[in-house]
């Protein structure tokens, strides 16, 4: 039996809506649940902006182009930086709300569950962008290192407090990892230290903090700005490498990876690197293989393909479902099932 990953935001009403309608259509086929993100958070990390506007230790910078898919945008975006006098060491954050909204979205999840809506054995997971896209996205570029430590020691609290909400026993928490995968392939310079076992350490320190009964999991990325990478990868190889260092770099295993496949790759080329990928026995692979635009077909297609490179594989589509229109996400799910059969 083949399995299927949901990488976080389904862009509909609630977290409720979320649940039966993946519960209805994926049913045992999902291992983990996810909230869908919805309300303020489908704006990933952007939605942490929250944290900051009215932060008496920060301030806006000069604002400057966004460059979205090597192009300039019309619209300009607000970076943060810490004032004048403020040391890097008493930099201090306020819950950031992953683990409120965990909170009240598990309860959901339980009276569903109860109910048979979500399966019996099947955990609830809480998605969260690495530190790495808070600092890159939100953060001007010289004050990234400075607000790290700060930053970092709010995360760590943060995923405490999840864990304190959740029973490990239902629990799996996953990092969505894009800069990580950006910054080695020469997207762009973090303008801290970019060397990929740097890269590694960051996502290793937030994993190692959950709790070992939890599942812990991780979602390679290259963006999806209008369902365009912000770089195509050329093959799986930076991923493979990451996953490796990241296997070495952690405490504890980690129970799932997914990574994704472009649409116009059913080659050999692009999967060829998977059979370096050293991923302990109980980490599942999951491949974002599934498009929309070319359905079961194509789906297969890629399946087929990556058959001779990888076995007992999962598939999901590239990145999260938050940028689609709220009506083309139960024919997206029928892909998925369609393609399990």
């Amino acid at each position: 039996m083949r399995f299927v990953h949901l990488v976080g935001s389904v862009p509909l009403s609630d977290a409720d809506e979320v649940f039966r309608v993946t519960g209805e259509m994926l049913g045992d086929h999902l291992k983990r649940y996810p909230d869908g993100e919805t309300g303020g958070r489908k704006e990933w990390v952007q939605w942490q902006m929250h944290s900051l506007v009215d932060h008496p230790q920060f301030e806006t910078t000069a604002s400057r182009p966004v460059v979205i898919n090597h192009s300039v945008a019309q619209t300009e975006r607000v970076f943060y930086k810490l004032k004048d006098g403020v040391a890097p060491e008493d930099v201090r954050f306020e819950p950031l709300g992953y683990a409120e909204n965990a909170a009240a979205s598990y309860r959901t999840f339980c009276a569903l569950r109860e109910r048979g809506v979500i399966p019996r054995g099947a955990r609830f997971l809480v998605c969260i962008p690495s530190p790495l896209a808070f600092l890159f996205v939100l953060i001007a570029g010289s004050e990234r290192s400075r607000v790290e430590p700060g930053y970092m020691q709010r995360l760590l609290l943060e995923i405490d407090d999840i864990a304190a909400a959740v029973p490990h026993e239902d629990l799996a928490i996953q990092f969505d990892c894009v800069m990580e995968m950006l910054v080695p392939e020469g997207w762009r310079a973090s303008q801290m230290d970019d060397s990929r076992d740097a890269l590694i350490a960051r996502i290793a320190q937030v994993g190692n903090r959950v709790p070992a009964g939890a599942h812990l999991g991780y979602h390679f990325c290259y963006g999806d700005m209008e369902h365009r990478h912000s770089v195509e990868p050329k093959d799986t190889s930076t991923m493979v490498d990451m996953a490796n260092r990241l296997r070495a770099a952690l405490d504890r295993p980690f129970q799932f990876l997914h990574i994704p496949v472009p649409r116009d790759r059913d080659d050999d080329a692009y999967f060829e690197p998977l059979h370096d990928l050293a991923l302990a026995p109980e980490t599942e692979l999951y491949l974002g293989l599934v498009h929309y635009t070319d359905g079961v077909e194509g789906t297969r297609r890629r399946m087929a393909t990556a058959d001779r490179h990888a076995t007992g594989y999962g598939i999901g589509t590239e990145c999260g479902f938050g940028r689609r229109a709220p009506e083309t996400i139960r024919p997206l799910l029928e892909i998925h099932r369609e393609a399990l059969a």
